[in-house]
């Protein structure tokens, strides 16, 4: 290990529009995103396919994977933990992406 780290220098490209917040719930556990850990997400990045995202749907907001289908025009918001289903946002759908994911900060002992 040398020096040291800069946080807001390594994690933070654009500061008016990054955020941290606390993951709530395991619907990513097995992409090994967990209840608990601090995510970094950045608003002014357009969601790209398989890009992890915070998104608004119907009045609620949720963590999942993005995915745009071709065929269907339409994007998957996929879980990645078996006991949820992927949620299909359509036209119908009140929707938007709030940020892009861009880092995981894990809390590996509790102190």
């Amino acid at each position: 290990l040398s020096g040291t780290i800069d946080l807001n220098r390594e994690l933070i490209r654009h500061k008016e529009t990054t955020f941290l917040a606390r993951v709530s719930g395991n619907s990513l556990h097995d992409a090994g995103i967990c209840d608990g850990d601090i995510i970094v997400i950045d608003k002014s990045l357009e969601a790209k396919n398989r890009d992890f995202v915070v998104a608004f749907v119907d009045g609620e907001f949720t963590l999942k994977e993005f995915r745009y289908d071709e065929v269907e025009k339409c994007a998957w918001l996929i879980p990645h933990n078996k006991d949820y289903e992927p949620i299909k946002v359509t036209e119908e759908n009140e929707f938007r992406v709030w940020g892009v994911l861009t880092y995981i900060i894990k809390q590996l002992r509790r102190l």
